[in-house]
């Protein structure tokens, strides 16, 4: 495989960037190269090992961030295993949650394998499912306000100042990892008979599933994981915050995983490749780190609506590039 500083710096901060962001990592991974005419890197069978090389730095990553969440994950897994008990409902159910959600991906990723690294190679289908994703961001947002009826909940709001509205006490994260917001809530409504946002913990393992249906969405290069599973945790009730703090959660299991299966196969490349490919692992980490500081404070506030149109655009351009040099 024919890989350079400058290819490798692009496709790190693009993968590193884009794999938080609800704008699908695979569909930019596949659809750049094909822009920038590094197409014979693309169809070469080690460049899916690479493309997991730098997810496997996003997952690091993350886990540096959320690494108090994940001690006290395992922690609890632990104590519940040895006990025998599982408890839902309580800050101890949140682990298996991630663990239920990654169950349907990773299923899906197993058995078909063999269709889905055929797409890497097809930039004008991953336009095309671009476009898809943003106009699955617009209708999910839509939705979820929509399905947000006016409601009063006493023994759930607290009073604010004169001029403020209420502040539902919805749910603390395990552990506050350093940088993220330190209140009770994590959606401020600007309604204050908006019906509060659901805890985490809340969750049914039916919702669990159906948020990791939603992620397997993601295998298709063009669906945003972090979007879709964004998606579903809105449609179940979590906050914005929420529903991409869990959305974040649930995608390091499964790079781990892919990791395993196809990093090995970049053992065998020169020693000055894998040098390239250390530095892209480290420059996706430290992009991921970042995006996902910034993103859980957006979210606070902010909608998916800027990240549809965004793939709508950028996949329109793709897709009318990629049909005239047919």
């Amino acid at each position: 495989m024919n890989l350079n500083l400058w290819q490798i710096l692009v496709l790190a901060l693009l993968q590193g960037v884009t794999e938080l962001f609800p704008v699908s990592s695979l569909g930019h991974t596949v659809i750049l190269p094909g822009l920038l005419g590094w197409g014979d890197l693309v169809r070469n069978q080690q460049f899916l090992p690479l493309i997991v090389a730098l997810h496997l730095g996003t997952s690091i990553a993350l886990v540096a961030y959320f690494w108090r969440d994940w001690y006290q994950v395992g922690r609890t897994l632990v104590v519940n295993i040895k006990q025998g008990e599982i408890r839902t409902g309580t800050q101890e159910w949140v682990g298996w949650l991630i663990i239920i959600g990654c169950v349907p991906a990773g299923l899906l990723g197993v058995s078909l394998e063999t269709p889905l690294k055929q797409l890497f190679a097809t930039p004008l289908v991953a336009a095309g499912f671009l476009m898809v994703n943003g106009s699955i961001l617009f209708l999910g947002e839509a939705l979820r306000r929509r399905a947000h009826t006016p409601v009063v909940n006493a023994t759930t709001e607290r009073q604010g100042r004169p001029g403020e509205p209420a502040v539902s006490r919805t749910w603390e994260p395990l552990q506050r990892p350093v940088g993220m917001p330190n209140r009770a809530t994590l959606e401020r409504s600007p309604d204050p008979q908006t019906r509060p946002a659901r805890s985490l913990a809340s969750l049914s393992w039916k919702e669990a599933l159906l948020v990791g249906l939603a992620q397997s969405l993601a295998l298709i290069p063009g669906i945003s994981r972090s979007g879709t599973t964004m998606i579903a945790g809105l449609g179940v009730g979590l906050s914005h915050e929420d529903a991409a703090r869990y959305s974040f959660l649930l995608g390091t299991p499964l790079i781990g995983a892919a990791a395993l299966l196809e990093v090995p196969q970049l053992f065998g490349l020169p020693v000055a490749t894998l040098g390239l490919v250390l530095l892209g692992m480290g420059v996706a980490g430290v992009a991921a780190y970042l995006s996902t500081k910034f993103l859980l404070k957006y979210f606070e506030r902010g909608r998916l609506h800027p990240f549809a149109y965004y793939c709508w655009w950028a996949g329109f351009v793709s897709l009318l590039f990629f049909l005239a040099v047919r």
